[in-house]
Order: structure tokens, then C-alpha cells, then sequence
């Protein structure tokens, strides 16, 4: 995975890059910088990970399934990995592939959006070899200056691990503009000030380390600016892990003010931070300070900020200090001079992270204290709808549920979380064998609504039985009057057999491709347009199925006559019984006739037709595709649809770690791996 401000390109080959040292033209490093850059690469190289991500994220009523692959650093001796959270910091499966071509399954130890910074531990019972694992070290950032030789290592397009050298050229680099940055409603550059440097990073070189020519971590590469990259400076990375590794998260202090520069009038008057807002309740509210204060000293640290790159060090000095610990804050107020003693509380994630309930076909979420305020509820009670299923139960309410919308009630019952809403669903769907209407009450902005959802399990399409009827056997052109014509047949009317059907009585009586069918039981096939595509076939439902018919043929410019017992039609397709299977989200049904011609599958081919994959599920992840045969599940045939359910329900009481399906696609067939994630 990678982060990229701008458009980028796609790395062609894996290669050490010596980049140019002048802007003039590229030159060979002398033998001392050689020296250099053999000791660096392999000091940290044998540390690199390329880890293969299995995502979720909300969207469209569902939480999606996606891959991704980036690049981290072993910082430890037992395994642990440093990785950006845009990398790994949602994964639900995640698998690292070391230096030495082991292939690790890694748990996720804590992860931080803020700084996009994440911690994952290697199961180290996956490895096959018994040597120590190579670990790499940090050193001062503070240090780095611009003009310094650095080293860019990863494995760009999840290709094997790589190396590129440039130099430093920017040690406070910011996005364009503040809030350019930003993931899961967090921006990043309130807190971070990148690395920037011309060592050519790619896709999926995010999370790997910027090296320093003592094989040294300086930083953690994360974005592409313009032809820059950036890298999360290694001091602030260092600290992340460190709190992450201890606690499993990362804790910091909320005051509720935004800083920015000092106005351009205001820089010749004076020194300090010009306040920008103040959040309604927060700390600073209380404390008394207003936007357009200007606070020149926090708990006695001098305050000059007149760039947009001044901004993260004051937001630093925030997020670090106790929470519940009273601080000094001077300024002023216009002439003024003012003081202030602020007390910081925890700061919480500015969004919560979604969850999907099936039954309501939305993804939801809870209020966080700044959803509150931005969202202007006068509480926390109710669930945010994140997403909403088109066509699920929601979206087909009147009104239905969208995005922002507060659910508040559903019956009687008001719910105040997400958990609540998950509790009162459950109760109403128990034992329920088709979903039942439900009132609901969700706020929209601020008014109030009714509506009414249909919640529980889906009714199964109840498909019309139709009435056997009598088929031949196979299928058939129209002789139009141009193909007449042609056929030295005149005027005469019928239609022209294009397949006859193995193992069918058209078969069996001597039937062939390319015999024209003029009468039927003596009447004239009544067929000369294109649009008469259907007479012949309805002419013969009219007859029961156990009927036989008199053909009169044409063949190879002889007439012939011949007798054709009539058969019942073959259910079609839109007959069969489906079933989805939830857990891997795919659905499935048998075999029809009209399946095994069109895909030439021998009459008694066993399998079951895979008739859809949901987007982004972990069917498609795994490769399924809609129109697969499905022959083997774990090595055993699939002999039908009730089979198959027996088999994914002890799948599914297992709780199997992966699960193999062995599919037919067109000519080909191929194993699957499907890795589910249970919790």
C-alpha cells in the first residue's frame, strides 16, 4: 500500500537505484560512499518484511474485503514489525514474507491513525528455519539535515524487497494544504512534519524504513509528494511503538483548540499562535479562551508560530502532556494580556470505527465526542448509519435509512450504541423464519422521522413451478426467405436444426444438425421471419410429453419422415433452489441442463454452478468468480446442493483456518484458498 498526493507510476522492475547525486547528471558513488551504502543495506535489508493485507471497510451496507500489500521493519528480536496503519492497521488477515522467504502470519499489537503508524507481532511458529531473526535499530531524526544520503527500502507492487538511495530535502515537510492528508476523519499533519527526500518510493513501499548511511532507521516512508517521498521521522515512530508495544494503543491529551500561523499583521506585534477554534465544552471553552486569542506561552514553553510547519510542534505539546494535569497557558485577548489554566482530558479517535448489521443491509457506528459536536447532537445516545446495502431492508424502508442518518428507536426500545442496536436485533429476529415489519425512529438533521423496516432472515424467492412441457430435444434457426432462397428451397417455410442435444430422444431418433423441419405432424411450420424464432417450440409444448411426432425433413436435398418421441423440457436455471453461503459470501445452486451445453460439461459431471459472488467478500478474495463449477470442497466431491450445506456447516462449527475449493472454469481448473475470518 502506499499513500501518493499526486499521481504516480508503476514500478516496471526491482533494482538497487543509484539516483542521481547533482542535477545535472547521474555520476557512480565514489568507492567510499560505496562502502556506505553496502554497510546500511546490509544492516537493515535483512530486517525488511513484505506483509499481504486482508482489509475491511465499511461501504455500501457491508464491510468489503480488500487486499493490499506494503512494506515494514523486524524492530525487535521476538518479532515485532513497525508498518504503517494505512498498511496494516485494519487488516483481518496479514501474512509478512521475510528476507529469507518465509512466509509469517503476523497479529495485530496496536495501531495508531493519528500518526499512521502500526505494530504487528510474527507468529514465529510459522517459520522453517531455526536462525535469528535480523532486527534493525534507530537512531536521532533530530539529527537528519537536509542534503544527507539516504536510503528508501521496501517492496514496491508487493514485489521482493528493494532498495533506492537519494538525498534529504526537506526535514519538516507538510502536505499543500492542512487537512490534504487525511485518514478515517483524522489529519495526519496535525502531528507529523515528513522526511522529504528523492529516494524513488513506489506502491508499496508505505511502512518500510528511510535508512541513514549507518544502517541506521531515521524514518518511516509513508507518502509521495510531487517526485519527493516522505517519511513519519523516526523519533516520533520510535515513540508510537514504544507506547504501542507497552499498552497496545496510544494515549494522548485534548484541550479542543485548533492553532494556526499568526496573521501577517500580527507577526511584527508579537510572538505566539493565533487560536483558530474552540470546541463547544471542551477544556479550552471552559477555561475561557476564544478563537482570535493569541497564546504566547503553553505551561511556560514559548510559542512562535508563523508557518504552517510551526503547527504539528504545538500540537505535539498537546497530545504529550498528562491528562487530568492543570496547564498554564499565557496570551492575549487584542492588548489585553490574559492567562488561562486549561485541564487536558483523553483524546478520543475523531470517528468510530463501523460495524456491519446484515439484518438492517447498513454499516453503523457510535458517536465520538467531536462527531457529537460536528454532528450537533445534544448526546451520544443513537447509532450513526455509516453505509446503507442498496436494496437491503433499510434502503427499501419509506423513507429509507442514508448515510448521517441517527438511528433512535427501533420499537419501543430506545438503543445508545451500537451494541444496544446489535442486542435489539437479535431479540426481534430470534426464531423468525421471514423478516417482519419494525417501526423505527432515526433523526435526520434535526428532524425527527418515522419509518418502517422489514428486519429478519430474507424470504427465499418462491419461483413459479411450471408445468412440465413437451421439448424435442433441440434447437433450432428459421429458414427465412433469404435462407430459403439460398437452400434451393423456394417459398417454403420452417426451420433449420443448429444442435441436437446428447441423450435426448431428437437424438436417438437420427435427428441432425442441419436437417430443415418443414411440417410437424403434417402442418407446415409456420416460420419464415426472424421474429418466428419461437413458433416451432411452442408448437410442440402444445402436445403432451409422452407424445410422439411426424416430422417431415429435408436433408441434404432429400425428403425424409420420421418419427420423434416428444420428452419434458429441462428446468431451466431460474427454477433451481439457491443458497448463500454467509460466511464466505457466495451463492450457489445445481447444475441446470442449459449450464452443461453451454459450458460442454459431460451429463453426469458433478459440482454445483457458482452462481454469485458478493463484491469485495472473502468468495472473491479467494479468486471465486461468478459461472465457476465448484467440483471439490477440502478434496471431497460436491455431490449436491444439500451436501454442500452439510459440508460449509461443519466448516463453519470448525471454524477451519482456510478452506479448500477445487473449481472448473471454462477449460481450466484450479485450487482455491478461502481464509475466512471468523471473529
Amino acid at each position: 500500500m502506499f499513500m501518493r498526493l499526486s499521481p504516480f507510476a508503476c514500478l516496471a522492475s526491482v533494482t538497487l537505484a543509484l539516483f542521481q547525486m547533482s542535477l545535472a547528471e547521474s555520476v557512480e558513488p565514489s568507492a567510499d560512499l560505496r562502502a556506505q551504502i553496502d554497510q546500511a543495506v546490509e544492516s537493515v535489508y535483512p530486517a525488511l518484511v513484505r506483509i499481504h493485507v486482508v482489509s475491511e471497510s465499511g461501504r455500501d451496507g457491508r464491510m468489503m474485503k480488500s487486499q493490499g500489500s506494503g512494506s515494514g521493519t523486524i524492530i525487535s528480536e521476538d518479532g515485532l514489525v513497525l508498518t504503517n496503519h494505512h498498511v496494516a492497521g485494519r487488516g483481518t488477515r496479514v501474512v509478512c514474507r521475510l528476507s529469507t522467504r518465509e512466509e509469517v502470519g503476523a497479529e495485530l499489537i496496536g495501531t495508531d491513525v493519528l500518526s499512521d503508524l502500526t505494530v504487528l507481532k510474527l507468529d514465529l511458529t510459522d517459520r522453517t528455519l531455526d536462525t535469528p531473526l535480523a532486527v534493525a535499530s534507530f537512531e536521532d531524526s533530530d539529527k537528519v539535515r537536509v542534503g544527507d544520503t539516504v536510503l528508501a527500502m521496501g517492496s514496491p507492487a508487493g514485489l521482493s524487497q528493494s532498495v533506492t538511495l537519494g538525498v534529504v530535502a526537506n526535514t519538516a515537510m507538510i502536505p499543500p494544504r492542512q487537512g490534504s492528508f487525511d485518514l478515517e476523519g483524522e489529519s495526519v499533519d496535525q502531528l507529523v512534519r515528513w522526511i522529504g527526500h528523492d529516494a524513488v518510493i513506489f506502491p508499496g513501499n508505505s511502512g518500510g524504513p528511510l535508512v541513514n548511511l549507518k544502517g541506521n532507521i531515521v524514518g518511516v516512508n509513508e507518502v509521495g509528494v510531487g517526485s519527493l517521498g516522505g517519511a513519519i521521522p523516526g523519533n516520533l515512530a520510535k515513540r508510537v511503538a514504544d507506547e504501542i508495544i507497552a499498552h497496545g494503543k496510544v494515549t494522548r491529551a485534548w484541550i479542543g483548540l485548533n492553532g494556526q500561523p499568526l496573521l501577517k499583521g500580527q507577526r511584527r506585534e508579537v510572538k505566539g499562535m493565533l487560536v483558530a477554534s474552540v470546541m463547544e465544552g471542551s477544556p479550552a471553552m471552559n477555561a475561557g479562551i476564544e478563537a482570535g486569542d493569541i497564546i504566547t506561552s503553553f505551561h511556560g514553553q514559548t510559542l512562535n508560530v508563523t508557518s504552517a510547519e510551526d503547527v504539528p510542534e504545538f500540537n505535539r505539546l498537546v497530545f504529550n502532556a498528562e491528562i487530568g494535569e492543570p496547564l498554564d497557558l499565557v496570551g492575549l485577548r487584542g492588548e489585553e494580556a490574559l492567562s488561562w489554566q486549561v485541564t487536558p482530558i483523553e483524546r478520543e479517535p475523531k470517528r468510530d470505527r463501523p460495524v456491519e448489521l446484515k439484518s438492517w443491509g447498513v454499516t453503523a457506528r457510535n458517536f465520538t465526542r467531536v462527531a457529537v459536536l460536528e454532528y450537533r447532537r445534544e448526546g451520544r445516545d443513537g447509532v450513526q448509519v455509516h453505509s446503507a446495502r442498496p436494496g437491503g431492508p433499510a434502503s427499501e424502508a419509506k423513507p429509507s435509512l442514508r448515510a448521517g442518518d441517527t438511528i433512535r428507536k427501533v420499537g419501543e426500545a430506545a438503543v445508545k450504541d451500537v451494541v444496544e442496536l446489535q442486542s435489539v436485533t437479535t431479540k426481534l429476529v430470534a426464531g423468525k423464519t421471514s423478516p417482519e415489519p419494525v417501526l423505527v425512529t432515526f433523526d435526520r438533521g434535526n428532524r425527527q422521522y418515522l419509518t418502517v423496516i422489514e428486519l429478519g432472515p430474507e424470504t427465499p424467492d418462491e419461483q413459479p413451478k411450471l408445468a412440465k412441457k413437451a421439448w424435442l430435444g433441440v434447437s433450432t434457426q428459421v429458414i427465412t426467405r433469404e435462407l430459403g432462397k439460398a437452400l434451393g428451397l423456394g417459398r417454403k417455410k420452417g426451420v433449420r436444426v443448429t444442435e441436437v442435444f446428447s441423450d435426448t430422444s431428437a437424438e436417438k431418433a437420427g435427428i441432425m444438425t442441419g436437417d430443415l423441419l418443414l411440417k410437424l405432424d403434417g402442418s407446415v411450420i409456420q416460420a419464415s421471419r426472424r421474429e418466428d424464432a419461437e413458433v416451432f417450440e411452442n408448437l410442440v409444448r402444445q402436445y403432451p410429453v409422452d407424445a410422439e411426432v411426424e416430422l417431415t425433413v429435408v436433408r441434404n436435398g432429400e425428403d425424409l419422415e420420421l418419427t420423434v418421441p416428444l420428452q419434458p423440457r429441462p428446468v431451466p436455471p431460474s427454477q433451481y433452489l439457491t443458497y448463500e453461503d454467509e460466511n464466505f459470501e457466495f451463492t450457489v445452486r445445481d447444475l441446470a441442463f442449459e449450464d452443461r451445453v453451454s459450458k460442454r460439461l459431460e451429463a453426469k459431471q458433478p459440482g454445483l454452478l457458482i452462481a454469485q459472488v458478493e463484491r469485495a467478500g472473502w468468495g472473491a478474495l479467494a479468486g471465486l468468480r461468478n459461472g465457476d463449477i465448484l467440483l471439490q470442497i477440502d478434496g471431497t466431491t460436491v455431490a449436491g446442493l444439500e451436501s454442500f450445506k452439510e459440508t460449509m456447516a461443519a466448516i463453519e462449527e470448525k471454524r477451519q483456518e482456510r478452506v479448500v475449493f477445487f473449481i472448473k472454469r471454462g477449460i481450466y481448473t484450479a485450487y482455491q484458498e478461502l481464509e475466512p475470518n471468523w471473529n
